[in-house]
């Protein structure tokens, strides 16, 4: 079964927006019925490592991925780097507490998650977040290394989508963590259900005024800032001609719109470092409202990256040096 909602080049994936309002609902969700049992709902630690085969991956990863960030550790018996990491990663799942799952996956059974995935050797780590696919690390690492990544990795996940993880109790018994809590219906869901299906309709210009009407009510809403975000990219780039912008933006360094166009389908194209530096180039060549303009487009791409994304802090820090 092919994994839904994944994102494993940086493409915009219009597929986010939904799969992030979810996941916080069902994040609020899960908390809120936590608080009214008086802590109910725990998992054992048992439920903190769990194996997964092609028949289980999307109740176990996708569906799981919507409450809590699941780590993926593909491995093999006959890979002695495996015999290694998996300890550690294993002992890691339940010193984190909750804060992610892991879910081991034998390659050897399980070929076509493999490819799916891009596996090109083993041991290889991926995690999912509400359902978007990201690689973290192939062969050997250090303790040291996987920490920082899993740390990075748990705070993605509680900025971006609200996952604060799972609340793990050594006395509970095991089998709690196989079965993701139903989410509420929340105030924005209508509108925002409604603006992702413009988006999979191609009415970029439903979506984009779907979101504004969520943020006119709700300015803080982050599900409904980050698909005004994508809306807005996508509708700018509809109907362009890509191999016209491009030889614009070649033949026309100075043209400020030229690169912006340019900077707008490198980001969509998933080309996220490139769409970025053409933009902080262009800015050390303008001034005045050339500049701001320029400005404002590349603050405009941050948001629909995201602000945790290291890409988005390297950009800004060379977009201030460009300005100051």
């Amino acid at each position: 079964m092919q994994p839904r909602n994944m994102s494993m080049s940086g493409v915009v994936d219009l597929a986010a927006v939904k799969a992030a309002q979810e996941a916080k609902a069902k994040a609020e969700q899960a908390r809120a019925e936590s608080a009214r049992q008086g802590g109910g709902g725990a998992v054992s630690p048992v439920d903190l490592v769990i194996d997964v085969d092609e028949a289980g991956f999307e109740r176990d990863v996708l569906q799981r991925s919507a409450e809590v960030p699941v780590v993926i550790d593909f491995w093999a018996e006959w890979c002695e780097p495996c015999k290694q990491l998996s300890p550690l990663l294993e002992r890691l799942a339940v010193e984190y507490a909750g804060r992610f799952m892991l879910a081991k996956i034998d390659v050897d059974a399980n070929q076509m998650l493999m490819q799916q995935f891009g596996v090109q050797g083993i041991p290889a780590v991926f995690a999912v977040v509400a359902g978007q696919a990201l690689p973290l690390f192939q062969g050997a690492a250090s303790e040291a290394q996987i920490r920082e990544t899993l740390d990075q990795l748990v705070a993605v996940a509680e900025q971006r989508f609200g996952l604060t993880g799972l609340t793990v109790d050594p006395d509970a018994e095991p089998g709690g963590a196989q079965s993701a809590p139903a989410a509420p219906a929340g105030p924005y869901d209508a509108l925002l259900e409604a603006a992702v299906q413009a988006l999979d309709a191609g009415d970029f210009g439903g979506a984009v005024q779907a979101y504004k009407n969520v943020l006119s009510e709700d300015p803080a809403n982050m599900e409904a800032k980050l698909g005004l975000a994508q809306a807005e990219l996508l509708q700018r780039v509809q109907g362009l001609d890509p191999q016209q912008v491009r030889k614009d933006a070649a033949e026309k360094p100075a043209d400020v719109q030229a690169q912006i166009a340019a900077a707008d389908l490198d980001l969509v194209g998933g080309h996220v470092e490139d769409a970025f530096g053409r933009l902080i180039e262009t800015v050390q060549r303008t001034v005045g409202d050339d500049r701001d303009a320029v400005r404002l487009r590349l603050l405009e791409l941050f948001e629909v990256v995201g602000g945790e994304d290291p890409r988005v802090a390297a950009a800004r820090r060379a977009l201030a040096r460009a300005l100051f």
